[in-house]
């Protein structure tokens, strides 16, 4: 029996300060990527960036973190999962001193990468450790109702901050703005969180590793190129992703067990219920985040600063629900809880593209508001679905494949949606459609939510 397992079934609510550890590695991770999203603009300025490359500088970083996430998972089980938070924290604080500093749009691009790898290795094992210090499932909620409205504080704190950076200090001083956080968590985690790990017929799948990303990667290249690329070229990339995707099923179905990704996991329909509804939720959300300050910015609606405190509405409501989504669960069952989430979420994201049209300030904020309490009510109750529907000494890789759901949808949503918002001209129009299709994919997730759960 694990450790930590053994040392805190009797008494699941000790150990707080070691949630505010592990929920500091959430902020580190989203509050860069929601800093980025509003730095897209004046990097194109800079840099003489194109938006496909723009897009590359967002999704590269979603890419890999996608692409290594379950390995992070594997490694935080057999390794050590303090251990490699703590890495994880290093190798981000690294990685944003690369972009802070970059030179092209390429090197960017590459440091970005690196960032993702260390949020790869920081969030699974931050997920991961709070599924053992909190065996009680009714705790385990609460604890991670807290951890997943850390992504509201960031998306709070990231846009705001970050649009006063930009206008005073250029976008590069963003990504100095989670340094002191990474290594705060990292000093934190050696302090107060204790160690776990579970190494029992536990091995690397390289095979199932190298087939994920690759399948992952060309899908991608596939959505961001496709406005530029002819549409033959575009459909035999797609056809590829779609067929490295299949050998990894089959490969992974072989090695059943010692899998990277035990395809026994996909068996319940409760887990496959939170991967399709996590993947909807993060397909239009970070669509939106991409979109909204890059159409603002181009078409010179608002400014940097006031992009930021535009999207606090969503951030603000996000961090007020997102504690509480466990008990809402509670009272209204975790099916109805999340198909109403994502239902909230749709419809934010199309009242937000005709309102945009329209010039109607204060719509784009109730949209935006409709977005964040959809996201704190879904959030929570998917993720602990999803680490919940497996044993213990599985914690890292499900905590991992929630994570991939969640970043899948979120790499896939803003090479679609931008891809989209650029072929039609990047104009308010353009902008409409793009959210459309956003919204429509969380409304399509809230009813397989529904069905599925």
């Amino acid at each position: 029996m694990n450790i930590i397992e053994r040392n805190t079934s009797s008494r699941p609510d000790l150990n707080p300060a070691a949630l505010a550890i592990l929920c500091l590695g959430v902020i580190v991770a989203q509050v860069d990527t929601s800093v980025v999203n509003l730095a897209v603009q004046p990097i194109g300025l800079d840099l003489k960036a194109s938006v496909a490359e723009l897009q590359w500088v967002v999704d590269a970083y979603n890419l890999i973190y996608a692409s290594f996430l379950i390995s992070g998972g594997l490694f935080a089980d057999l390794c050590g999962r303090r251990r490699l938070f703590v890495v994880g924290c290093m190798l981000f604080t690294l990685a944003s001193l690369g972009c802070a500093f970059a030179p092209t749009t390429a090197f960017l691009i590459g440091a970005r990468a690196l960032t993702g790898f260390g949020s790869a290795l920081l969030l699974p094992a931050s997920l991961s450790l709070i599924r053992v210090i909190y065996p009680v499932e009714k705790i385990r909620a609460r604890a991670l109702g807290i951890w997943a409205g850390c992504n509201g504080v960031s998306l709070a704190i990231g846009p705001s901050l970050g649009g006063f950076l930009i206008h005073d200090f250029g976008w590069r001083s963003v990504f100095f703005v989670v340094i002191p956080i990474a290594l705060a968590a990292a000093a934190g985690a050696r302090l107060f969180v204790p160690e776990s790990a579970d190494r029992h017929d536990r091995s690397f799948d390289l095979p199932g590793q190298l087939l994920g990303i690759a399948a992952l990667m060309v899908i991608t290249l596939a959505a961001i190129e496709s406005s530029l690329l002819p549409p033959l070229r575009t459909s035999l990339l797609a056809i590829a992703g779609a067929a490295l995707f299949w050998l990894f099923v089959r490969v992974e179905r072989r090695l059943k067990q010692t899998a990277l990704v035990p395809i026994s996991m996909f068996s319940g329909s409760q887990f496959r219920g939170a991967m399709a509804g996590t993947a909807a939720m993060t397909f239009g959300m970070y669509g939106t985040l991409f979109l909204f300050p890059l159409a603002s910015l181009a078409l010179g609606r608002l400014a940097s600063i006031e992009v930021g405190l535009s999207l606090l509405p969503m951030a603000l409501s996000f961090i007020a629900i997102s504690p509480f989504s466990g008990s809402i669960s509670e009272r209204l069952g975790k099916k109805s809880t999340i198909s109403a989430g994502l239902a909230a979420m749709g419809l934010g994201n199309l009242l937000l593209g005709v309102a945009f049209v329209a010039q109607a300030f204060v719509a784009e904020e109730i949209g935006l508001l409709l977005t964040g309490i959809g996201m704190g009510m879904a959030t929570g109750p998917l993720t602990a679905i999803a680490v919940s529907a497996v044993t213990a000494d599985r914690a890292g890789t499900a905590s991992a494949l929630i994570n991939v759901a969640r970043m899948v949808g979120a790499t896939i949503g803003v090479a679609i949606l931008g891809a989209v918002f650029a072929f039609l001209g990047e104009t308010e129009t353009a902008f409409l459609i793009a959210m459309s299709a956003g919204g429509g994919i969380q409304l399509l997730g809230g009813s397989a939510a529904w069905r599925l759960l």
